[in-house]
């Protein structure tokens, strides 16, 4: 056996689920799967919507690469810790609060970071009322999904109830948030550091950075370095760490965030398992400070030996 076996023993990689980020998923276990193997590792792929997950006994530990629902909300999670198995990234309390957009903000506006008004809406809501609060455009977001799914921009008032239906068709809970005009960025956090900033630059013909420009096209332009000052990338970088924090998020993940005109950061959410695929913004972090894919996905799994 191995060096690298003796260390990690059997690992499962979980992908593919049950949400409806399952197909990014099976994407980025796929190639964290192949990494891993390249690396020596007795890995294997673990799929929980065709395996039973008690057959994870079977295995000393996981690398979690399951988006959204069931895989990043803290189910999974529960599920190696009462197996007692050890896994990647953050544990269960962390992950319900990150997958929940309403709870993080409520987290972060009580740690004073910034993050942008908001209001949950049904289809009793008084759009006036919301447009009132929080001015035109805004952006409607189903509260539980991730890679933009069900999110619509909105600028004006009889575009309201499209949006509110297109997300509702993915969750019961739904909020409008204010729109913020500027440049959007991410900072990748990776065992209590935050990596150099990525600019986020989508195609001009799409409102913001939504599931096809993430996954599908080649034109959405990435800058690292970002572009801003020292003081600047510092700045921010610390903002996220402490957003990455408070939600008790840990490991690996990433924070989303905007500058708006006035050269403001506000934040916009945290991803606990983020994508992994060759689009991905996590390799693109790792790169800049020297980790290529195969030594960031060891770094991961080192988090279980912990």
């Amino acid at each position: 056996m191995s060096q690298v076996q003796d260390k990690f023993g059997k690992v499962a990689v979980l992908l593919g689920g049950k949400s409806a980020e399952r197909q990014v998923s099976l994407n980025s276990g796929q190639s964290v799967l192949d990494a891993l193997l390249r690396s020596g590792v007795n890995a294997e792929a673990f799929d929980p919507l065709t395996r039973p997950v008690t057959e994870l006994t079977a295995y000393d530990r996981a690398f979690i690469l399951l988006h959204g629902r069931g895989g990043e909300d803290g189910q999974i999670q529960g599920v190696l810790d009462w197996l007692n198995i050890p896994y990647t990234g953050t544990p269960v309390q962390g992950s319900a609060i990150g997958m929940d957009k309403v709870k993080t903000k409520q987290i972060w506006q009580g740690s004073e970071l910034p993050t942008a008004p908001y209001r949950l809406i049904t289809a009793d809501t008084n759009f006036n009322e919301v447009i009132d609060k929080l001015g035109l455009p805004l952006i409607i977001k189903p509260v539980h999904e991730g890679s933009s799914i069900g999110m619509s921009k909105v600028e004006k008032a009889e575009e309201f109830s499209t949006a509110l239906s297109k997300a509702t068709t993915h969750d019961s809970i739904v909020m409008a948030e204010q729109w913020i005009t500027g440049s959007e960025y991410t900072v990748v956090i990776l065992n209590g550091e935050a990596l150099p900033v990525i600019r986020l630059e989508p195609p001009k013909d799409v409102a913001f950075y939504d599931y096809e420009a993430k996954y599908k096209r080649n034109d959405t332009q990435y800058g690292i370095p970002s572009g801003l000052s020292d003081a600047d990338e510092k700045h921010l970088k610390e903002l996220a760490l402490r957003a990455f924090q408070a939600v008790g998020a840990s490991g690996w993940g990433r924070i989303d965030a905007m500058r708006d005109e006035q050269g403001n950061f506000w934040l916009l959410e945290v991803n606990t398992v983020p994508g992994m695929t060759d689009h991905s913004l996590v390799p693109k972090a790792a790169q800049a400070i020297g980790l290529n894919f195969d030594q960031l996905c060891l770094t991961i799994l080192e988090q279980t030996l912990g």
